[in-house]
């Protein structure tokens, strides 16, 4: 492996090993921006670690940059970060840490470069390299990180009980590395996720919440999931999740298992985009089928209304979870609600009347629809996955006909709610919204043109019906 950096880089080096000398700190840069270069992956964050304080070195290096960059100051914590260009350089004094049982909250002291790699999670973030004039650019690697990295292995510098005891969240980082990077997971290690799953109790929503993200957004994110469901931390905080794991069988009639479904539909979404929400969409998709599952002799087994309770558990699920519960969660209700409406249309003579309704409700996100319905293609038989993929196909060509020739993305009636109160000089009433859902509907189903005239002569005509003409 070759430590490959920028030369611009390598300047920002030899200068903070300038400023170290000048403090007399021994000074090293330690953990995932090493990783990162070893492993010839981009990285902009610097954690550099210095043997005296990180605030002080900070300010020294701050000092000699042009152009005078910005400098952030943690008195609290005993660090400092300098925004310079793209880079985000963090500095902190070597120190080591106890822990109580009831947090992740260490006690922490000052302590030696030593003490700072011990504390460290994996033995690949472990890794320094040193800053100082008599050893520039040597490896500090005290428990083999560094071939661990070559045999694409996450493992602990310590007894990894401590480790993941200590902090919890540790575990969870265990398998997003392993995620992110394509790495396995020692197995004594991974034994101890399991063994201290309960203490993941003690970590913030919030928390668990960023690395089930970076999970969600690695390249094939059903290995974090699965990882999570064996270990048994995900009923901890996902336990919808965890439900849709298993199969039932009732009178010889089986339903497939949707845990491992829903990881295919998520792994063939990522294949197409890096839309964190759309691959929310993916996971919430059938996350109602639990709930809503039921057996009779003639139909089997059957998940009516999932799609609707689905919506409605997306929202508990994002509160809990800490997700935003603005227009992101709207978004990933939407595609849960309509994701069975272009399935539907693949399975009967397509009318340009549910093609416009598709289009209204849909609306911008009719492209991500159609994503997420693609993905959603498990079979393992070829021919129907391929007739299946034919179908969609027709369907997208339609919503194109029409989205052309009736323009209803984001489509609001010609004909407001003032405009129908203004002519009839009626108030804000029942009949208001009556006249304007009937203009609204003939439209749809193609009665009436979508335009002003058209709309404005209907208008006419249900308020005679009304009695307001």
């Amino acid at each position: 492996m070759i430590f490959r950096i920028q030369k611009y880089e390598r300047k920002i080096f030899e200068l903070i090993g300038d400023c170290a000398e000048e403090l007399g700190y021994p000074t090293y840069v330690v953990g995932g921006y090493v990783r990162d270069r070893l492993l010839n992956r981009p990285s902009k964050d610097m954690d550099i670690v210095c043997v005296g304080s990180g605030i002080k070195l900070a300010q020294q290096l701050a000092g000699k940059l042009k152009p005078i960059p910005r400098l952030v100051v943690y008195q609290r914590f005993g660090t400092a970060m300098i925004k310079h260009k793209d880079l985000e350089i963090e500095f902190v004094g070597a120190r080591k840490e106890s822990y109580r049982s009831d947090s992740r909250k260490p006690a922490i002291e000052s302590g030696s470069l030593e003490d700072d790699q011990n504390r460290r999670d994996f033995t690949i973030n472990a890794l320094a390299v040193s800053l100082n004039k008599e050893d520039f650019g040597s490896l500090v690697d005290p428990f083999e990180g560094l071939i661990d990295l070559e045999n694409k292995t996450i493992k602990t510098p310590l007894e990894p009980g401590k480790t993941f005891s200590d902090d919890p969240l540790r575990m969870l980082r265990a398998i997003r590395f392993a995620t992110q990077l394509d790495f396995e997971i020692e197995p004594t290690t991974y034994k101890a996720l399991s063994e201290f799953k309960s203490r993941i109790s003690i970590i913030s929503k919030e928390r668990i919440t960023t690395e089930l993200n970076k999970i969600i957004l690695s390249p094939t994110p059903s290995r974090g999931f699965k990882m999570l469901e064996e270990t048994g931390l995900l009923p901890f905080f996902f336990p919808e999740m965890q439900a849709l794991k298993g199969v039932e069988i009732r009178n010889g009639k089986g339903h497939k298992d949707n845990f491992y479904h829903t990881l295919e539909v998520l792994d063939n979404i990522s294949k197409h985009t890096d839309n964190l929400w759309l691959r929310w969409a993916a996971i919430l998709h059938d996350i109602a089928k639990p709930p809503t599952k039921r057996f009779n002799d003639k139909a089997g087994w059957t998940f009516h209304g999932h799609e609707v309770v689905g919506e409605r558990m997306a929202a508990k699920i994002f509160k809990r979870l800490k997700l935003p519960l603005d227009h992101k969660l709207k978004y990933v209700q939407k595609l849960v609600r309509l994701h069975l409406r272009p399935i539907a249309l693949t399975k009967e003579e397509i009318t340009d009347s549910a093609i416009r309704r598709l289009l209204f409700d849909a609306g911008d996100d009719i492209d991500d629809l159609m994503t997420l319905c693609k993905a959603d293609i498990t079979s393992k038989n070829e021919a129907k996955v391929v007739r299946y993929l034919k179908n969609y196909e027709k369907v997208i060509l339609k919503l194109k006909e029409v989205e052309s020739k009736d323009h209803l993305r984001n489509w609001e009636p010609p004909i407001s709610g003032e405009i129908i109160m203004e002519h009839f000089h009626i108030p804000p009433s029942r009949i208001v919204g009556n006249i304007k859902s009937a203009i609204r509907e003939a439209i749809l189903d193609g009665d009436i043109e979508n335009d002003y005239n058209a709309a404005f002569a209907y208008m006419l005509k249900k308020g005679e019906e009304f009695g307001v003409g």
